[in-house]
């Protein structure tokens, strides 16, 4: 392959004086769980990052074009962000809900006015898992049923409740909180039964959800839970209408609509702040982590006062949930992505890279598929386009010739057949070439 260059940058990476990068895997094999996995046949260790870009222990520097796994949002270690952690940390690093504290009440505020409607109550716990749990109570409660019905190939969460209403076997065990729980066929206009030319496919996925509210539940159910542009399922990206439908069917069987915006909230569809309103629908409770906190451990769930009120029944609150440091953290994020208009940079590098990668989809045979919005783009690859059987072995080979190009990136999809690519919100017009041209390099290599 031949080399890419990175765009220039005028950041320069503290030496590094750390243990090697097989000292530290040594390590991890020794004392950290063995179900953890590693990208790369020989693993990368990142030890610094700024903005869109990040460091490897020898000094190397690399393009991320994951986003820490679609979680760095406004860029790594962003001034603004550093600030904000580095006052509340000298300030009050603790303090529990059961105490009157600023920080939590300022960020829900102005978290709050990011949402349409009645979506004004906000919860704040420590990851998506956390905040998938909350929200599946929440809709059991309010509803008083039980049964829930979600999607296949969707991912909600590592905890034993998110692996029951995970329907993506690779991330779940045989966890009793599956029961109850419907999986109906993902509305995945590549792969599914209704493609990209079926002007109604909306429409006839949603009403495999009705279905399985009619033969396989008591025919009242608790709730629907969806990503609203499925993430490690492989950016898929649902056609037009299937939320409304859907929604529709679910309320009618007296359930309430769960957006899970893990992956696609705050901006990075570009067109929208939410992922929901890409498909003009309003949810009734919203799951948020990962872009929330540009890296920090922080979630929620957000929902309507009169959903909030189940949880005044018994006692309820959580030790870390919205502590003083990420609530600052959470504000200032939300101030960056105003100020530094990061949605509409989303938008434009999104197009300009989309444009990219539909040139390179008409030179090479493998790339089966280009979906997604803004800065969440899925790159599918197959063995041949017209069986369209998953190419597992071609798109890890590209993720790996990709890296050697100084890019990373993602894999996702049931097969892990698809590059997953959502950098951070603040990548230039030059990264988004780069981008194009090292995954040209690395298909081609193929």
């Amino acid at each position: 392959m031949k080399p890419i260059p990175l765009p220039p940058t005028t950041h320069q990476p503290r030496p590094y004086n750390g243990p090697s990068a097989a000292q530290v895997l040594a390590i991890r094999k020794q004392y950290l769980n063995p179900g953890l996995f590693l990208y790369y046949r020989e693993p990368i260790m990142i030890v610094e990052g700024k903005m869109q870009y990040v460091w490897d222990d020898t000094g190397r520097r690399y393009l991320d074009g994951l986003g820490g796994i679609v979680t760095i949002s406004v860029g790594h270690c962003h001034p603004h962000v550093v600030a904000a952690a580095n006052e509340q940390n000298q300030t009050l690093q603790h303090s529990t809900t059961i105490y009157l504290q600023p920080r939590i009440a300022e960020y829900a505020e102005l978290l709050a006015s990011k949402f349409p409607g009645d979506l004004k109550v906000c919860y704040f716990v420590n990851s998506g898992s956390e905040a998938t749990d909350l929200a599946l109570m929440m809709a059991r409660l309010y509803t008083g049923n039980y049964d829930l019905i979600a999607l296949r190939n969707g991912y909600h969460g590592g905890n034993a409740s998110g692996m029951g209403v995970t329907g993506h076997n690779t991330w779940k065990f045989n966890v009793p909180h599956s029961f109850g729980v419907h999986h109906a066929a993902a509305p995945y206009p590549y792969r599914g039964p209704y493609g990209y030319d079926d002007p109604d496919a909306g429409r006839k996925y949603a009403d495999e959800v009705r279905n399985l509210i009619d033969y396989a539940t008591p025919g009242r159910i608790a709730g629907f839970i969806a990503e609203s542009i499925q993430g490690v399922g492989g950016f898929v990206e649902y056609p037009p209408g299937y939320l409304k439908h859907t929604y529709e069917h679910v309320r009618a069987a007296g359930g309430v609509c769960i957006a899970d915006e893990v992956q696609t909230g705050f901006g990075r569809t570009g067109t929208h702040f939410w992922g929901f309103e890409t498909q003009g629908v309003m949810p009734d409770i919203v799951t948020l982590a990962k872009g929330i906190g540009n890296g920090a451990p922080l979630a929620a769930v957000v929902t309507t006062p009169e959903i909030a009120a189940v949880m005044t029944r018994k006692v309820h609150f959580n030790t870390f949930g919205g502590n003083p440091v990420v609530g600052a953290i959470g504000k200032a994020v939300l101030e960056v992505i105003e100020r530094e208009q990061l949605q509409a940079n989303a938008r434009e590098l999104g197009a300009r890279i989309r444009r990219g990668l539909e040139q390179l989809k008409a030179k090479h045979c493998i790339i089966g598929d280009v979906r997604g919005r803004g800065l969440m783009i899925g790159i599918e690859f197959v063995k041949d386009r017209a069986t369209r059987q998953p190419g597992r072995e071609e798109c890890a080979q590209a993720v790996e010739n990709a890296r050697e190009l100084g890019l990373l990136l993602g894999k996702g999809g049931l097969w892990s057949q698809t590059i997953r690519c959502a950098p951070p919100m603040c990548i230039t017009p030059a990264d988004a070439d780069f981008l194009v041209a090292a995954l040209d390099e690395a298909i081609g290599a193929v």
